[in-house]
């Protein structure tokens, strides 16, 4: 191992998803670069057992306390300090035995976590895009205040972090983020009326979670991305734009005041962006696959259809207005997705579940950070009290 590159302590919260497993990949194909010092999911205790064999983390946490017992008797053979609870997220992200955070808890719950860690000077790869759709500006104002770096994980937000690495004294006009367009791109309502769970989770290009499958397929995805790079970038709602790619082969575009557009282009494989936030500000090789020009398909960029797809459409009106309407719109979107996974309502009706929700809950101008928690508790009751039973 070089001395420009001490091996560094990763801890990841939301180890047992899709990226924290693909980050455990990218660790264990580095281990003279990295280490998995801490391990966290909320109820696959099973996975999260498995992996603390494999990896010797030196804490690992549970958030669900009934199954505290399960993975402390698992790992009672091993040094592993095990704990259980939401506290107890909080509290290990606070700790000094790691040096960069990456966030991968799906939805609002990782949020406290992460300002955790930046409390205590952590880096932090950011998978989580809730967290600053929810509270972007008390994240981000809690990133400078103590100059540490947010590095983003998302493959979209990665592209734009990688065209500006250089760049910090040039303006930039715009940024422009590419969509897939998901597994319903070209459908129109009459369509989707009668779409189900499962077709929903067959993503075209991506292999990811459920939450973030489907809300690649209506669009919400996008929007939520939309709102995380106005304050990852300290941009402008009208600087931030969406065009569908189909190919997923140019992650996202940024335009600068010159004319100038740099892409950033590659096979669609989240362990780069994750191995480039871990390793950042170096590059390491890997044996990834690469995309052949030799051999190219043709890549296309056309305008999202917002009229089918509305969920684009109010989240963009949520970037817009600012204040807890980007927080509200998160939580309404969470209880839908959790429900139409269910199969308690259906695909269209997600939308509507989200725009009757950010009607009813009252506009708060510049929250504090408990006030957006209250709106997030008061969207989610709401939503979930249109959810018939």
């Amino acid at each position: 191992m070089s001395n420009s590159f001490p091996q560094r302590r990763i801890a990841i919260f939301g180890s047992t998803g899709s990226v924290g497993s693909q980050a455990l990949e990218v660790i264990a194909s580095n281990p003279d670069k990295f280490t998995a010092e801490v391990l966290t999911a909320f109820s696959n205790e099973e996975l999260l057992i498995k992996q603390a064999l494999h990896f010797n983390p030196n804490i690992v946490v549970i958030g669900d306390e009934h199954k505290y017992k399960i993975v402390k008797e698992a790992l009672s053979n091993t040094d592993i300090k095990v704990f259980a609870g939401e506290k107890a997220l909080e509290d290990v992200a606070g700790m000094d035995c790691y040096d960069m955070m990456l966030a991968a808890i799906v939805g609002f719950a990782g949020l406290r976590p992460t300002l955790c860690a930046l409390e205590a000077g952590k880096a932090v790869a950011l998978a989580n895009k809730e967290t600053l759709v929810v509270a972007g500006d008390i994240v981000m104002q809690k990133a400078i205040e103590k100059r540490v770096p947010v590095i983003p994980v998302d493959s979209e937000h990665s592209a734009i972090f990688q065209c500006l690495v250089g760049e910090t004294r040039n303006k930039i006009e715009k940024v422009i983020l590419t969509a897939s367009g998901g597994p319903f791109l070209g459908k129109k309502p009459n369509y989707l009326v009668n779409v189900k769970r499962d077709h929903a989770l067959q993503h075209p290009n991506w292999q990811m979670g459920a939450k973030i499958t489907i809300d690649s397929a209506t669009l919400m995805n996008k929007g939520l991305e939309m709102i995380e790079a106005k304050w990852l970038f300290d941009l402008e709602p009208d600087q931030v734009q969406v065009l569908v790619h189909p190919q997923s082969i140019v992650h996202s575009l940024v335009q600068f005041e010159d004319g100038s557009i740099k892409a950033q282009m590659g096979l669609p494989d989240m362990k780069l962006p994750i191995q480039y936030a871990l390793a950042f500000p170096h590059r390491i090789p890997n044996q990834f696959p690469r995309y052949n020009f030799r051999n190219p398909a043709q890549l296309t960029f056309e305008e999202p259809d917002t009229k089918t797809f509305r969920n684009l459409q109010l989240a963009t009106d949520a970037l817009f207005r600012g204040g807890n309407q980007p927080c509200v719109l998160n939580a309404a979107n969470e209880i839908a997705v959790f429900a139409f996974l269910r199969n308690r309502i259906g695909f269209l009706d997600m939308t509507d579940l989200i725009e009757r929700t950010l009607q009813y809950v009252p506009v708060i101008e510049k929250p504090t950070l408990e006030e957006y928690f209250e709106s997030d508790g008061e969207a989610r009751n709401f939503a979930a009290s249109l959810i018939k039973l």
